[in-house]
């Protein structure tokens, strides 16, 4: 059964997004699509490279916002455009994925917003049969 990745939500002057999975590595990975499809087509992104992301925090909430901006950093300091995400070691305060990408061009990626951060507002991690997970982006 195929599912909604996430779908877009509306928040004043920021960015949103609900993500599903079926299962917390799914909802992880989803929620990364989600965020980065506000920064760039990813379909423009060669999946050429693979880095391995790691992410520690205090509890779910705080894991994938830790994730979330590890996806950023890489991105905006490391300057590799991360396309494709599986999370392979999960727990309530660690993280451990394989993401494939490649590194900026200018010449092909076009970028549409610039996302400064995943927040806390409005964050919430809950399973109703499927997982879901709000998150605001801070643009």
């Amino acid at each position: 059964m195929l599912i909604q990745p996430y779908e877009v939500i509306e928040h004043t002057a920021d960015v949103g997004i609900i993500a599903y999975g079926r299962s917390l590595e799914e909802l992880f990975a989803n929620a990364a699509v989600g965020m980065m499809s506000f920064l760039i087509d990813l379909a423009s992104v060669r999946l050429s490279q693979q880095r391995t992301v790691t992410a520690d925090a205090d509890d779910r909430e705080g894991l994938l916002i830790a994730w979330l901006n590890e996806l950023l950093v890489l991105l905006n300091a490391d300057g590799f455009v991360p396309g494709r995400f599986t999370v392979r070691d999960l727990t309530d305060t660690r993280l451990r994925a394989d993401v494939a990408g490649e590194p900026v061009d200018p010449t092909r990626h076009r970028f549409h917003l610039d996302v400064k951060a995943a927040t806390y507002h409005t964050l919430e991690i809950k399973q109703d049969g499927l997982w879901q997970a709000r998150v605001i982006f801070d643009v």
